[in-house]
């Protein structure tokens, strides 16, 4: 059987840090070939090596069958090989097209830019994989999913045959992963053959051709895709079973600890972003939000905190009123958030991992005296949430902006879970998580309700919310439209109100 590309005895270490060790991968011209594991499994180093982002300790790669030295992306571009990053490189003042052909522009003479072929080659190769982009629009102005597909057209453009796709879904709602996987199969269709990185065995079980599956730095097994499921991948990949399961019936639902009423907000183009909302979270409960991304959650999240200006409403926590406090004054009065944009907001990139681990307590004891900072405590409780919460670093003073999305992730639910009061607003708290740190994530997020604290949990996850939540609020164009009694309805009743609908037997 003859490979577009095989990987023998790849190696890479950083530090104490084994990352790769002997990995072995072969795949198949035009398939779809994932590769699974968790968190710190190695599956990102392997690709960032085979683009050239690394350079292997050891190891050879072939291309098509001959050896190839890849010392650079764009030795690896020059192979064919283009990488869809998790977090995207473009440039958002530029437009598509522009984005697309950066450094191969078309042009008229010596200088002049050609923009209408610009323009004509982006269109053209975006109709022939249904990829429906603007060339014309501004990158700020699109949202995540097309942002994407822009960054396939830059790899499809400068001619790749194998695309890296990692982490691909992680910032996408479930209508924008159902696009990308309509034109995966048509680049398939075509020929192409697509490297696929995730842990989240739903998708991988509907996308693959062919499955390997890493632990601990090594490719354990490789296997077809009609020959596993899900709970043999996920054994693979921890080395135990896991399952998540649905969150147990609360042990006592107390009083009203989080009140909102009336919640109003405008954009900075003064649109309506929330309009009246309204609810209340109970000690020992979860409410889910669930709503389509761009529908408010955003906004919500930002009120709660401090960080987005109302037109009017009140918020309430423990009958206090907090609407207008300072940030740092909500937090001490009883809040702790895990923002959905973990590097603008939860994290500062250029700090260490034990930094990032006591970032906003350190004005209180024990972390400081009101005077000096005791690096000692912070160290100590570094080291405790690193082993509790299983974050894979070299040291506590690792920097964050080296680790993988979901240790960066890790960091902040470890952070937010044993530092807040007695609130906690949780928005997408396990995205970029493997199967085992969701698992372990939902199960502190059930201890903290079972401990008597109010959680919000906002995701996009239909599943995720179902197996949390107590009761579901449907959020729609920054209006709740229903709340809901988890154990009183479906995804399916769930997703009509997510789009608009409504149906009888339920009452706002």
């Amino acid at each position: 059987m003859s490979y577009i590309l095989e990987m023998h005895d790849i190696c890479k270490r950083f530090g104490h840090v084994q990352a790769n060790d002997h990995v072995n991968l072969k795949v198949q011209p035009g398939s779809v070939h994932s590769i699974v594991g968790e968190n710190g499994a190695g599956k990102t180093t392997l690709m960032n090596i085979l683009y050239g982002l690394y350079m292997a300790d050891s190891g050879e790669i072939l291309i098509g069958g001959k050896a190839a030295r890849i010392s650079s992306p764009s030795d690896s571009i020059r192979l064919g090989i283009g990488m869809i990053h998790q977090h995207f490189k473009l440039i958002p003042a530029m437009t598509v097209a522009e984005n697309v052909m950066l450094g191969m522009e078309p042009r008229k003479g010596a200088i002049l830019l050609d923009l209408k072929e610009l323009n004509n080659q982006t269109k053209e190769l975006s109709d022939r994989y249904g990829l429906a982009v603007n060339p014309g629009d501004l990158v700020e102005n699109i949202s995540v999913g097309i942002r994407q597909r822009v960054e396939i057209l830059k790899a499809l453009i400068r001619k790749a045959n194998i695309l890296i796709l990692d982490e691909p879904t992680a910032l996408l709602t479930p209508q924008e992963t159902e696009d990308l996987f309509r034109i995966i199969y048509r680049l398939r269709g075509d020929g192409k053959t697509i490297l696929f990185i995730s842990h989240k065995l739903k998708e991988i079980m509907e996308i693959s051709d062919r499955i390997t599956v890493m632990r601990d730095g090594k490719a354990v097994n490789a296997v077809e895709k009609k020959d596993t499921n899900e709970v043999a991948l996920a054994r693979m990949m921890v080395g135990r079973d896991v399952f998540l399961k649905p969150a147990t019936p609360p042990k006592k639902i107390g009083d009203v600890i989080l009140k909102v009423e009336n919640l109003n907000a405008i954009n900075e183009f003064h649109r309506p972003v929330l309009r009246n909302v309204s609810f209340e979270v109970r000690s020992g409960e979860i409410l889910g939000v669930a709503g389509i991304d761009g529908n408010g959650q955003t906004e919500l999240v930002r009120a709660l905190i401090g960080l987005q200006h109302l037109t009017s409403g009140t918020i309430l926590l423990s009958g206090k009123d907090i609407t207008r406090l300072p940030v740092k004054k909500m937090r001490d009065a009883g809040i702790g958030v895990v923002p959905e944009d973990r590097l603008k907001e939860g994290l500062v990139e250029d700090f260490t991992v034990q930094e990032n681990l006591f970032l906003g307590q350190q004005r209180n004891q024990p972390f400081s005296d009101g005077r000096v900072i005791s690096w000692k405590a912070i160290g100590e409780n570094a080291k405790h949430l690193i082993e509790l919460f299983d974050i894979r670093t070299p040291s506590a003073e690792h920097r964050v902006r080296l680790l993988s999305g979901g240790n960066q992730q890790k960091i902040i639910v470890a952070r937010e879970i044993f530092h807040a009061p007695d609130t906690i607003i949780a928005a997408q708290p396990t995205r970029g998580l493997d199967i085992a740190a969701t698992d372990f994530v939902h199960d502190q997020l059930i201890k903290q309700r079972d401990q008597g604290k109010a959680v919000l949990l906002l995701s996009l996850s239909l599943d995720e919310i179902m197996l949390l939540s107590t009761r579901v609020a449907v959020i729609y164009k920054g209006e709740i439209v229903a709340i809901i009694n988890k154990d009183e309805t479906t995804p399916e009743d769930l997703g009509l109100l997510m789009l608009g609908g409504s149906y009888e037997h339920i009452s706002v």
